[in-house]
This record gives C-alpha cells, structure tokens and sequence, in this order.
C-alpha cells in the first residue's frame, strides 16, 4: 500500500533552499538533489516503517549523493514531510 505524501511548507522551504545552493555551486546540480529527494520520497510512501524513527515518532531517509536527511512522521495513511535538512545542521535550530 502506497502512502499519500504531503509536504510541510517549512520543508518546502528547505527543498528551495537546499535547491538554490546546489544551483550556485554548479548548474544542473540543483535538479540532481531534487531528484535523489523525489526518490528518497518514493522510498518512504513504499515502506514509510523501514526507515529509523530518530525522535519520537519522527523518521529519517537519508538522500542518496547529498548530506540531507527528509524527516517525516506517519499519521494514517499519510506520510507528512516535516523537514529536509543538511546532516550536519542542528535539529533543534529548526524548531525556534
């Protein structure tokens, strides 16, 4: 069974960002990591329980090629994105 996927606008957020950065660092790198987040988002509406839940009942995906983790939560039948977030960035600055 297939999850729904819903992103938060706050993750949204941090797919922009992220996005914007990658482009500055080298053209057609932006759409690279877009791609490997869209596959790391396919992977979690497959099988949302096989990834480790890191806080709570929050769970994290790594992206493949990029130091970004796609952190969501199950509720029902919907996988909600919370953040998408550079490995290295301190949780907790998010949350202020």
């Amino acid at each position: 069974m297939a999850y729904n996927v819903r992103i938060r606008v706050e993750a949204e957020n941090d797919l922009q960002d992220a996005y914007s950065y990658f482009e500055l660092c080298r053209t057609g790198l932006g759409a690279d990591f877009m791609l490997c987040v869209e596959e790391s988002l396919a992977k979690i509406s497959r099988n949302p329980q096989h990834y480790p839940v890191v806080y709570n009942s929050i769970h994290r995906i790594l992206v493949h090629r990029f130091p970004y983790g796609v952190f969501y939560q199950i509720q029902a039948q919907n996988i909600v994105i919370f953040a998408v977030m550079h490995c290295a960035r301190d949780p907790k600055a998010g949350a202020q």
